[in-house]
């Protein structure tokens, strides 16, 4: 029987202080994980990074909290440095990274362009080049994406168009880091209820998607719970279980592809 397991496992999480990217860090250490390396973007994210880092200490594993924007290839591989200079090697990288912008296309401006491009596209570009380089073999590989990239809409041009880049680099890197038994996802959530979500929404949008899932009724708020999505990802990312190269598109607690 195959052995699904976190135990033991050295484990990093960019954006893992809080929402979603926290409540995995608690997970993977409720699950066994020896160490739990979490990554925050700012230093009003600190209290958030705090309050992870104990859970984790409280479940058990071993604890690092490191700030840093990762929109730099330099900051990444500090990021890594750090973590493996804190905690060792890491055998699961999951990186949650990410911004929205909701906007109609031709109001979208260069610098807005950049900086999505570079928070959604560059940094995760950059996470799996130094996951390939440090990752222990037969390691595990999960991103963040959309899913809006299986959808047909309008205004999320910058948000959904800079996530869908990663796809791609989610194959190659599936392609590239296979022989040594490294496994790359990426996975596609719904609408999530969290704070991420609400800033780029107007009232209407809100109450839209609230209802647009055929199982929104039987989520909380009617939109995708992060608890939800948890699963998902701790599956991907265990001993025994290997995907390549597979983006998992999930709305409203149901699996779209």
């Amino acid at each position: 029987m195959t052995d699904h397991s976190i135990k033991g496992k050295v484990v990093l999480i960019a954006g893992g202080a809080k929402n979603l990217g926290g409540l995995l860090a608690r997970d993977l250490a409720q699950q066994g994980a020896a160490a739990v390396a979490i990554h925050y973007n700012s230093v009003s994210t600190k209290k958030d990074a705090d309050v992870t880092l104990a859970a984790v200490k409280a479940a058990g594993a071993k604890s690092a909290a490191f700030q840093g924007d990762l929109t730099t290839a330099g900051a990444m591989e500090k990021l890594f440095a750090d973590a493996i200079r804190t905690v060792g090697k890491p055998d699961i990288a999951i990186n949650t990274v990410g911004k929205v912008l909701k906007k109609p296309l031709i109001e979208i401006s260069e610098a807005e362009y950049d900086e999505m491009s570079a928070i959604n596209a560059k940094s995760a570009f950059f996470f799996l080049k130094e996951a390939g380089r440090h990752l222990n073999d037969n390691g595990k590989v999960c991103t963040l994406v959309t899913s809006l990239l299986g959808a047909f809409t309008p205004f999320y041009a910058a948000y959904a168009g800079t996530k869908a880049p990663v796809e791609h680099f989610t194959r190659a890197a599936a392609k590239e880091f296979g022989e040594r038994g490294i496994s790359v996802t990426a996975i596609g959530p719904g609408p999530m209820d969290t704070p991420f979500f609400y800033p780029a929404e107007g009232a209407d949008a809100v109450a839209y998607h609230k209802t647009a899932a055929a199982l929104s009724k039987f989520s909380k708020t009617g939109l995708t719970d992060i608890e939800d999505i948890v699963p998902f990802i701790r599956f991907l990312v265990s001993d025994g279980w290997w995907m390549t190269g597979q983006t998992i598109l999930v709305n409203g607690g149901y699996t779209t592809k």
